[in-house]
């Protein structure tokens, strides 16, 4: 079984929603879709369910065309960031609505229910409705629902935002074990990096209505095509310099430099762009053959597990600098320092010229 979109676009009074996007989603897996407020993420939702019609392309379930099938007709559950239940219905009523308009036996509605019931915490109040209940426990209520009607394909549209800190962690681990145990394709949309490697399986980076990259979680992640899903992929996002590579050095600007090893070595000389994540730059500590910036900080921001603090100038990096919450005062001066093994290097069109280093191995480690 298997979800197919070929070359599908989504066009609405001239305005390109998704451009030509070909995915193939199979059975039992998780699919992140990953990428900033307006990157076209709800939009191949609703393509894939068939609430909207692609403009061009086919979607094709199981091997057959079901490009003009209604979302009625398909087997298919959605969640949205918004809770959607029935206001004049309990939490048991609203958990088992989909089992009763199936036509499905009380007994084996009560046994089917227990289940994502006990899931979602939402065992001490079957018989409240709606209005009686927080706007967390409301979507627990869409997402029992969700899991009860036991659809072939499941959307899940960032369904986790408004729940609280310890039941969102929770769910981020629970939910894919439940669906892919089903057998269900599991989609999920969020705009968050850091979720995307929570719930692992597949990730399609988003960007403007492209997918920029599809593929494992942990390698798009590691080698990101190119400067878009680089930017996509990261929290803080990603920073960029210019860098030259002169024979055996990469050479960064400002008397920063490090030797041209490893997978860097083979590259031609000539003009890159090197691209680093937040938390491997750090301030005032000597590491090897370190690349050293010279900055002077602005405001610090506490993230709860350590600190990040702006760099100026060289385009606002931010340096992650660890766990605690150091107290430096804004506008003093000081040196941040890179590991070469953590850059990355894009070429003249933003593509990916080498994997970062530490990259390379890992994923030379996993093969």
């Amino acid at each position: 079984m298997a979800l197919e979109l070929r070359e599908v676009t989504r066009v609405v009074g001239g305005r390109v929603h998704i451009h030509p996007t070909s995915l193939t989603l199979q059975k039992g897996t998780m699919n992140v879709l990953l990428g900033p407020t307006l990157s076209g993420k709800t939009s191949l939702m609703r393509l894939m369910a068939g609430l909207d019609a692609p403009t061009q392309g086919r979607i094709l379930w199981d091997g057959t065309d079901v490009t003009g099938v209604r979302v009625q007709d398909r087997g298919v559950a959605m969640v949205y960031q918004q809770f959607i239940n029935y206001p004049g219905l309990t939490v048991y009523e609203n958990i088992a609505s989909p089992l009763r308009i199936l036509g499905t036996a009380k007994a084996e509605i009560d046994r089917r229910e227990r289940e994502p019931a006990e899931t979602m915490r939402l065992t001490p109040m079957p018989t409240r409705k709606p209005l009686e209940l927080s706007g967390g426990q409301q979507q627990r209520v869409a997402l029992a629902r969700a899991l009860v009607k036991g659809a072939g394909l499941v959307l899940l549209d960032e369904p986790l935002a408004n729940l609280d800190y310890k039941l969102r962690e929770e769910l981020r681990v629970e939910i894919p074990r439940i669906f892919e145990a089903s057998g269900a394709i599991f989609v999920y949309a969020t705009t968050e990096p850091e979720e995307a490697l929570l719930l692992g399986g597949n990730t399609a980076a988003l960007h403007a209505g492209r997918v920029t990259q599809f593929g494992p979680t942990p390698l798009v992640y590691r080698q990101p095509a190119d400067m878009v899903t680089a930017r996509v992929f990261s929290d803080p996002p990603m920073n960029f310099v210019s860098c030259f590579k002169d024979g055996h050095r990469l050479n960064f600007g400002d008397h920063a430099n490090a030797p041209a090893e490893g997978v860097f070595a083979s590259l031609p000389d000539g003009r890159y762009m090197a691209g680093f994540r937040a938390n491997h730059l750090e301030l005032n500590k000597h590491s090897g053959q370190a690349v050293e910036f010279r900055c002077s900080l602005g405001v610090t921001e506490i993230t709860g597990s350590g600190t990040l603090l702006p760099l100026k100038p060289g385009g606002g990096k931010r340096g992650g600098v660890g766990p605690g919450v150091p107290d430096p005062t804004p506008g003093q001066g000081g040196r941040a320092r890179l590991d070469p093994a953590h850059v990355y290097l894009f070429d003249a069109e933003g593509r990916l010229a080498t994997p970062a280093a530490y990259a390379a191995a890992d994923m030379k480690g996993a093969a």
